[in-house]
């Protein structure tokens, strides 16, 4: 019996190194396939981790692959992949940093490069040249044809006088009556050259073509053909775009830090890659009517007429500055619930992510206040392609750990 039971003890022992390694390998099998096992992430919400492709209970994009096992905080980028991402830096310095306020307002109608067109002298309108608003009219380009009964009698008059100097040129009382009857017909806006014309012809002409005093366009048309206009009555409206008004809204609370004669910068809409410098003109010292608003205005070049009134323009009025600050465009700091941090390269095509502080912040750029030095080379322009890289390639977000 005591036989049996060693020869059983000593086969369990002899078998325990084998079957010992074979647990081994079957721990080492698990652990590899669990190793090798893909997980899937959403590029937009890194916390939504699985083992098996899907949707985004979040957002609904499809999940995307990524290596849980790539612990490096870095990312390694080749030539093509940094030109085809736009990726640009910069070298870190201090500056002066200024703050501004923005103040919402329109472009509007400079009223100095405005004219009114008016007749003459009375008469009925037989042609009018330009019959819609919007068109641009040249100087010296004939707007409108008028025939007048008072310009004919003012010709007939000039005609004998003419006569009369004529037949007695030692009388001077004639040459004093054609010299009336002449500047009679000059404050008709009768040029030299239409009265020596009339006066070879010895014919009336009751017709009179009037051309544009200025260049502009047609803002108002205030006849139509075959209408009787009186003498001073408005034919059409000019406006001139090549200078414009910027009106603002200002609380009276704010005006205390406006001043006449002080320079800002003007951001027009669609066109903010290109502010332009205004000096204030004019501040409303009384109140909009219906509103707790002033105003304040001043005038921008146009050049070439690319912009219109009534288009929405923003002033940045200067409210502080610093002399000395660290600061990096807007751009390159990427934000998060977090926090904030750059991308900074280490060395050619290797990026790594840095939490910061920030500090002061205008439309361009933001004061940083902690997490760089000078010297430090940071991505200005795709940051966030390189943020958005990181998560899918390694399915956490770059400061998880910071």
């Amino acid at each position: 019996m005591e036989r049996k039971h060693f020869l059983k003890t000593a086969a369990l022992v002899s078998l325990a190194p084998a079957l010992f390694l074979a647990a081994c390998k079957e721990a080492g099998k698990k652990e590899a396939a669990h190793a090798k096992q893909q997980t899937y992430t959403c590029p937009m919400h890194p916390q939504i981790v699985q083992d098996k492709p899907g949707t985004c209970p979040i957002c609904g994009m499809d999940l995307v692959p990524f290596d849980k096992n790539n612990k490096d905080a870095s990312l390694t980028l080749g030539e093509n992949q940094v030109a085809l991402a736009n990726i640009t830096t910069m070298v870190v310095g201090s500056g002066a940093l200024s703050n501004f306020k923005q103040l919402n307002g329109r472009l509007a109608t400079d009223p100095e490069k405005t004219a009114v067109i008016s007749s003459r002298v009375p008469g009925r309108v037989e042609a009018l040249y330009v019959k819609e608003v919007g068109v641009k009219v040249n100087k010296g380009q004939p707007l409108y044809k008028i025939y007048s009964e008072q310009l004919a009698s003012l010709q007939q008059e000039y005609l004998l006088a003419v006569a009369q100097v004529k037949q007695f040129p030692e009388d001077a009382r004639f040459r004093q009556i054609e010299q009336a009857a002449r500047q009679k017909l000059t404050l008709y806006d009768q040029q030299e050259a239409q009265i020596n014309q009339l006066v070879q012809s010895g014919k009336v002409n009751p017709y009179v073509v009037y051309p544009a005093t200025v260049s502009g366009v047609v803002s108002e048309i205030s006849i139509t053909e075959g209408q009787y206009v009186a003498e001073g009555g408005a034919v059409m409206r000019l406006e001139g775009y090549q200078q414009l008004w910027v009106e603002a809204d200002v609380y009276p609370a704010e005006a205390s830090a406006l001043q006449v004669g002080q320079s800002v910068k003007v951001l027009v809409s669609g066109w903010e890659n290109e502010p332009q410098q205004m000096t204030i003109q004019f501040i409303n010292p009384a109140l909009q009517t219906g509103s707790l608003l002033m105003q304040l205005r001043g005038t921008i070049p146009n050049p070439g007429n690319r912009w219109q009134p009534g288009q929405q323009a923003n002033i940045l009025l200067p409210v502080k500055s610093k002399g000395d600050v660290m600061s990096l465009p807007v751009d390159a700091v990427i934000r998060d619930g977090k926090g904030a941090h750059v991308w900074i390269e280490k060395s050619h095509g290797k990026f790594e992510p840095r939490r910061i502080k920030t500090g002061m912040e205008n439309f361009d750029a933001v004061e940083i206040t902690e997490g760089l030095q000078e010297g430090d080379t940071v991505v200005v322009t795709g940051a966030y392609l390189l943020y958005s890289e990181y998560i899918l390639k390694k399915g956490a977000d770059p400061m998880a750990g910071m």
